[in-house]
Parts: structure tokens; sequence; C-alpha cells
């Protein structure tokens, strides 16, 4: 993994190669089977740019792009994935958390990983799924093997999804789980001052945004952001599209349309877009915790990943990044099995391991 940031001294960015498909034929909205679509040289111009080690799993992928848009089947995906909800693990605690919100809004969801102890760092994590789909409960086998890993508590936000709720409800939503367990941090055996947040895509999207809305409340210190190929700007794929073979594979531009602007209650890209709800639009990342930030590179948001994490070393944030050469969105997840998933969810494990260790800088 490559530090990006002053306290290091390192401006360059490392790569390393990583891609797989399994989960995408849910995410997409067919079923995720292999097949001959088109001319194969297309087909194999797509793949040529995927690490040969996970190229197989970039294939099912191929008949998944040329399927209904997710605008028609995200409703029948989540009712699929619902259906097909991971056991959680038998052996570390999870209990379930009713958190009231702010301003009348609903009631929020929230699962909490805690398997006792003492002054203990903890993670709010919020799920991702395009803004429109996933669920904090399939994300519980992952976390509670997470929370054992580091010795941390885990607390997963089963946040409001979109287009039946936009952001002005889900982030006030994450907010609310956020402050639950700064308040709750002696109960739950938390240092208050080791509370991380974390996502993946729309996850990490909402993780950025809750780094920022803690900031600028100044309620709860938040020590450090996790952001696993982070969904950040809504530029992305409308009026910004961006190279081949970029975004080709897994989650694409149609897709990230159609998920902005249902969490956004209008069209992503333009002028009247609100910046509160948009970490890439927020003018100064000054303030923010340290941060990692990790990516495929041709994952669709690898541009807008590299920007943000840009920004935050020029805000003086002390900042990781983690590009994976030959990575489509969530090719760890699609292969968990592979070399370079392994070697990235380690480096995403180290970075956590480090913020937790490194003591908390005072004003």
């Amino acid at each position: 993994m490559t530090i990006l940031g002053r306290k290091y001294g390192r401006r360059s960015v490392a790569l390393g190669l990583g891609l797989g498909a399994g989960a995408f034929g849910l995410l997409g909205g067919v079923p995720a089977v292999a097949g001959s679509i088109g001319k194969a040289d297309s087909d194999e111009a797509l793949l040529a740019p995927v690490n040969p080690e996970l190229r197989k799993y970039a294939r099912p992928m191929l008949a998944w792009r040329k399927g209904p848009p997710l605008s028609q089947t995200y409703q029948a995906i989540r009712e699929q994935t619902q259906s097909a909800m991971p056991a959680p693990l038998p052996d570390i605690p999870v209990s379930t958390q009713v958190i009231e919100v702010q301003g009348g809004l609903p009631a929020v969801t929230a699962y909490v990983i805690n398997a006792g102890g003492k002054n203990r760092p903890a993670i709010l994590h919020t799920h991702g799924g395009g803004f429109v789909l996933g669920s904090a409960k399939s994300e519980i086998p992952a976390k509670q093997a997470m929370a054992r890993d580091l010795d941390c508590v885990i607390v997963t936000v089963d946040y409001s999804l979109a287009p039946e709720a936009t952001y002005a409800v889900s982030a006030e939503q994450n907010y609310a789980a956020l402050k639950w367990l700064y308040h709750q941090a002696s109960e739950l055996g938390v240092d208050p001052q080791r509370i991380a947040v974390m996502g993946e895509s729309a996850g990490g999207g909402h993780a950025a945004l809750l780094a920022i809305t803690a900031r600028d409340r100044g309620e709860v210190p938040v020590a450090f952001q996790c952001l696993i190929y982070p969904m950040l700007d809504d530029r992305t794929g409308s009026t910004r599209i961006p190279p081949k073979p970029i975004g080709e594979l897994s989650w694409d531009a149609p897709s990230n349309r159609f998920g902005w602007r249902s969490f956004l209650g209008q069209a992503p890209g333009g002028a009247s877009v609100p910046v509160c709800a948009v970490p890439a639009r927020t003018r100064s990342l000054a303030g923010l915790p340290p941060a990692f930030i990790g990516v495929g590179s041709i994952d669709l948001f690898v541009d807008e990943d590299v920007t943000y994490a840009r920004r935050l070393i020029d805000s003086g944030i002390e900042t990781g990044l983690h590009v994976v050469p030959g990575a489509f969105h969530g090719f760890d997840g699609a292969a968990p099995e592979t070399s370079v998933a392994k070697q990235f969810t380690a480096a995403k494990l180290n970075a956590l391991r480090r913020a937790f260790a490194a003591p908390i800088a005072s004003d």
C-alpha cells in the first residue's frame, strides 16, 4: 500500500492488480451466467485490462452488462438479496438497536457487533449498494470477522434506501447512529476518541459525508475514515464520462446516474445539486480525520476517489491511497479468496490498525 500524505513525505501511487465478478449478477438484476454475447473480440477487449488471476470472475459480467438497467430491476434485486441473507457467525454477539433520529425522521435500526471488553476502538459502518440496494443485515458476518480481527466494536447502520428516501433522511439516520455510538461508548466498552467511520461504495460516500458532518457540527470526534471504492461525486457518469475501460465492468455510468438521481431526488451533475449531499462538492476538506481510500484502476469511481485523496492531502489530511490495477468495482467481494483481494483487505485492515494505535492529536 502506498501512503499519501504530508506526514509520510510520499506523493506516489502504488498499483497492484485485481478484479472479480460473483456478486454482480444480483447487482445487475440478471443472473450471473457466462455467455457469448456480441463478438468474441470485443469481449476479449473488455477483459484485457483485467488481472489474469481474476479474469474468469469478469466473464459473467459481460452478460450482466447486456441486461436491463438497474432502474428496472432494483426492486427484484432487493427481493433476491433478502431471500439469500447470510447467517451470522455463532461466536461473536450481535444485538439490534433502534435509534431515534432528530427532526421527526424515521428511526433507524443498527446492528451492534460487540464481543465485550473495555476501551476498544469502534467503527460506524455504512453498507454499499448504490444508495438503492443493500442492507446492514447482509453485512453482519463480514463485519463480525472484522471486529474479531481488529478487536473492536462495529455498528452497521440499516439506513433508508433511495428512491423511497433521499439523502435528507439517510444521512441524518447515519449521523444519529454515530452520535448514539459516541454517547454509549462507556456502556459498549468503547474508547470515544477512537471511533472510525467506514463504508464501501455508496456506504463509502455515506462515511465521507459522516466525517464532514461530524466536523461541521462538532459533536462527535471521528478518528479515521476508511473509504472503500467510495461513491463520492454525482458528476461521474453524467457530466463527466470516464475513458474506457474505466467503468465498463460491474457498476457502470447508467447505474451510477440512477443511484445518484434516487439519492438526490433530482438529476445528478447539475449546478443545483445540494453540496451537503455530495462529498466531492464539499468546498473545504480541512479539518477532516485521517483517511484511507482504496479503489481499483478500472472502477468507475477511480478518478473521483484519487481526486478526493489528493484534495485531502492538499488540505493537510494524512491520507492513504491504494489503487489496484485491473480491479473493477467490488472485486474483493466478488473474489475474496484471490491473492489480490487478500492483499487489498490486508491493506484496509492495516490502515485501521494504525489509526486505532495512533494517539489522537489535540487542538
